[in-house]
């Protein structure tokens, strides 16, 4: 699957991180000490905000997977190489099948009701928690933008669909 190496020629879609700006303001959220960097309980914290119950073992791998320098923490550039390549499809997600239960892991924690599909008020309090400003008319709108098939919810192939093929597409909204 062919996919523009340049995320931000699409900048309307919000819902995921494709510009300089979206990638430094989710970091600033994820560097609760403003440091410049992410440290594994700051990531956990995250996590736990998100609804996720990951334990400190997964944390770990995640850490090890993002902090490709091993300095321990997370860097703005390790944090921006990752975003990249979740919204590209990144050189590991085709080969292993790696990618495709990141893209689930990450699936599971806007489907806060695990009824296989994320809804406007489901991303409403994902992105809230976050600190996030925005309406539930705002993520419908989101929603809107990557629905395939008008059911008004996302479901894991249509999310797939958006983290893998977005930056490759012109603006939908």
């Amino acid at each position: 699957m062919a996919t523009n190496p340049d995320p931000s020629t699409n900048s309307k879609s919000n819902v995921y991180l494709q510009n300089a700006d979206e990638v430094n303001r989710v970091f600033k959220r994820f560097d609760a000490n403003g440091d410049g960097k992410i440290s594994a309980a700051e990531l956990a914290e995250v996590l736990k905000a998100l609804g996720s119950d990951s334990s400190l073992e997964e944390v770990g791998r995640m850490m090890e997977e993002l902090d490709t320098d091993h300095d321990g923490s997370i860097s703005l550039t390790e944090f921006a190489d990752f975003c990249k390549g979740s919204i590209t499809g990144g050189e590991d997600s085709s080969s292993d099948g790696g990618g495709e239960r990141e893209l689930r892991d990450a699936f599971e924690l806007y489907d806060q009701d695990k009824n296989g599909m994320i809804s406007a008020v489901e991303l409403h309090q994902v992105l809230i928690r976050l600190g996030e400003k925005c309406s539930v008319q705002d993520c419908t709108r989101m929603i809107n933008s990557v629905d395939s098939d008008g059911d008004g919810n996302v479901s894991f192939a249509e999310f797939k669909k958006m983290m893998t093929t977005s930056s490759s597409k012109g603006p939908s909204q």
